[in-house]
Parts: structure tokens; sequence; C-alpha cells
């Protein structure tokens, strides 16, 4: 079983709008407007994602937060030397979120949430000049979290619980640049895995320094994706003892990386908050993207990623304009964890500038609408995959990459 999968080559719920890697930076539509700022907020039940230990302090007995995101992106490739190009065509990403808090007593609170932090669907045009690396994929992990929040005294508390993850993907490539049939296909093959499941943990803190300052921390496990019934269907293959491919079995595992975050938020002038995270993801263990045949006469899949450790500087800013309006803003600066020479389409990410918008209009004092806008703009690269070997020596992917992404969301908060 190798460190990471075929299964891992995946972007976001939608090619190229999220953190570095394939992470997907969308959990709360009050906390994206204000630039997924959060760790030390306390606004309503989206806490249960982004600090646990604060639902100890909400003002709400009750509190359910339920919210869609519409993710739009488009990633354009091009090569000067050979004059190939491509667009990515990737259908509207949908992550979710749905959470719900329960303070039991004035210590003792509780929240379950349910979560897409991971998943992507990407889609290039069949048999384009990278087709050798991903033609398209679809994956999906979806994070189930139940959390309990103690207060220690009304400056510190604590929180944290299990995490289930289920999640699935659907990956197809070319087998190499020129394997065709006799009728001139293209020979391909397709990965598929469902129901593969694992568990992690979050555990998180909360200080209260004064009424108006506060600073928090979370730290989200590892968890690794094990999946052992898989299968791979191969199409459009030669008839020749030289072309062993048929459908098999396979085995793979990827990492969904461990990550910590920690910030501060003030209130300032009776209306006003600022707030900032800092995000760490320690993405050094997807080191490789491998995936293991059953049939032994079909070679394994081999490629390195060696991803680095990567930061996330989020801002923001929150204005209640009225008893029915209050506005938000923020920033934030994403680092990638990509590598030079690393740098394959199924992740085709780079340093990227997000500002991000959002409002919540009051609909009396239990209901809330809450909206958020997102664009990323990706750094555009030109850079290089190195490490595709046919017949033992490497063929580097080369090329020019602009990517960037729009993403409306919409979510409602009800609280008692």
């Amino acid at each position: 079983m190798k460190k990471v999968l075929v299964l891992a080559a995946f972007v976001l719920a939608s090619a190229v709008t999220y953190a570095g890697g394939y992470r997907v930076s969308l959990q709360g539509n009050k906390s994206l407007a204000m630039g997924h700022t959060g760790v030390a907020v306390v606004n309503n039940s989206e806490a249960v994602f982004f600090n646990p230990a604060a639902l100890v302090y909400s003002e709400n007995k009750f509190s359910v937060a339920v919210g869609v995101h519409g993710v739009f992106s488009n990633i354009a490739y091009q090569n000067t030397e050979t004059g190939a190009n491509a667009r990515s065509d990737s259908p509207m990403g949908t992550p979710f979120y749905a959470y719900a808090s329960y303070q039991a007593t004035d210590w003792l609170a509780f929240g379950l949430g349910v979560y897409t932090p991971y998943g992507s669907t990407v889609e290039y045009e069949d048999d384009w000049s990278g087709s050798h690396l991903v033609n398209n994929i679809d994956l999906a992990a979806i994070y189930v979290q139940p959390t309990v929040s103690v207060k220690v005294n009304d400056k510190l508390s604590f929180g944290g619980g299990p995490i289930y993850v289920t999640g699935s993907v659907n990956f197809n490539r070319n087998l190499n640049r020129t394997l065709t049939d006799l009728d001139g296909n293209r020979s391909n093959v397709t990965i598929d895995a469902s129901g593969v499941n694992s568990w992690g943990w979050v555990a998180s803190t909360m200080f209260n320094v004064t009424d108006n300052l506060h600073i928090g921390a979370t730290y989200r496990s590892e968890i690794i994706l094990e999946a052992e019934e898989g299968t791979a269907e191969f199409e459009n293959i030669p008839n020749s003892p030289l072309t062993p491919f048929e459908n098999t079995g396979i085995t793979a595992s990827m990492p969904l990386p461990a990550e910590m975050t920690v910030g501060m938020s003030y209130s300032f002038c009776e209306k006003w908050m600022f707030a900032f995270d800092f995000n760490r993801t320690f993405w050094s263990v997807y080191e490789s993207l491998d995936i293991d045949f059953e049939n032994p006469a079909i070679p394994d899949s081999k490629n390195a990623r060696n991803y680095k450790n990567s930061s996330v500087y989020r801002f923001g800013m929150q204005y209640e304009a009225t008893k029915m309006f209050t506005l938000r803003a923020g920033y934030y600066f994403d680092e990638t964890p990509v590598r030079p020479g690393y740098f394959a389409p199924e992740t085709p990410r780079n340093d990227s500038n997000n500002f991000t918008a959002g409002l919540t209009v009051n609909l009396g004092e239990r209901l809330q609408i809450d909206a958020s806008f997102l664009y990323s703009h990706f750094k555009e690269v030109n850079a290089s995959y190195d490490y595709y070997f046919e017949n033992g020596q490497a063929v580097p992917f080369k090329g020019t990459y602009k990517t960037n992404a729009f993403v409306p969301g919409l979510g409602l908060t009800y609280k008692l």
C-alpha cells in the first residue's frame, strides 16, 4: 500500500478555488465573507468547524447553520513551444456545510458538523496534450464531526471530538501519450473507489483576554483514507501480449493532511470587529500519487508529488450596520504546497490572492440569511511536471497555467 494514491489526484470541489493542494476552504458563509477567519470568532454554530471551544460562549441555547457554495472555476493551459493549449470544462462544484450546537449548561455545550473540506471535479477535453496525466477526476470527502465544548472559566475553554470521514473518487487518464486500439481510439483507464472510510479528531481552545479580545487555536488531525476495494477499468486496449491490461482491483491510500490554525479577533467602536487567522497545513505527507493493481501483469503506477507544508494568512472585518444588516469583507493569501518540477495538471495550484465579501440579513430574532462571495486569482505560472516516465525515460510536461474562480455562497442560520 503506497503513501498516497491516484485517488488523491484531485483538486477541490471544483478545480481551483481553495487552499493549496486539494483543500476546500468553504466551511461557512459568515466566516468566508470575513476572509475565512473564525478560529477566534464567536458567531454561531459555524464554530463547530472553526473552533469547537467557542461553542460554550454562545449567547444562544440552540443554533443551526446550513449553507452551500457554487464554485465556477477556470483553468487555462498553454505550451508556447508546441502550440498545445487546453481549458478545463469543470461542472459547477457545490461544497456544503451543516452545523448544530446546543448549550447544555453554563459550562458545557455540544455540537455536530457535516462538511466537505476535500473534494474536486475537474474535466479536460479528452485526449488533450496532458491526457496521459489526467482527463477528468471527481472526488468527494465528507466529514462528520461531533464535538463537546467545556468552559474552565470566563477566560478559558477547550473543545474537540472525533471525526468520521467517508470518501469516493472516479479518475480517468490515458495510459500513455501514444497507445491506441486498431481504430485509433486512445487507450485509457478509469479508477473508481467508493465507501472509503476513516477516523480522525479535532482539538481546540479559546482564551478571552478581555471582553473584546479573543485568541483561539484549532488542530485537525491527519486522516489516511485506505482504498482496498477499488476497481480499474481499461478501454481501447490493443489485442497484444505486449499490452496485458484488463479490468482488475486496486489498492491505494490518500492523505487528508493535518492542519493547525491560530488567530485572534478584536471588537471595537461597538459595531466593528477585526479578525486574523494563520493556518499551517502539513502537506509533506503527500509524497507520491501511487496505485497498486491486483493483476501482477499490470505495472503499478507511481507518481511523485513531494508536497511541502504551506501557510494561509487570513484577514477579515465585520460591521453591524443596522439591526437588520451585518456587513463583512476579507482577504487571504494562500501559499502553494507544490514544489518546482512537480506541477501536475490535476492540481494546478500556485500562490493565490483571495478576496471575499458578504452580509447577514436578520429576518427577525431567530432567522438569518447569510451570503458570501469569493474571488480567487492564482498567480500565472510557467511550470512543469518532471516525473512522468515512458520506457524508463523522463518525459516532462510543461506549460503556462492561468486559473481563477468565482464562488457565491448562501446559507441560513436559526437560533433560539
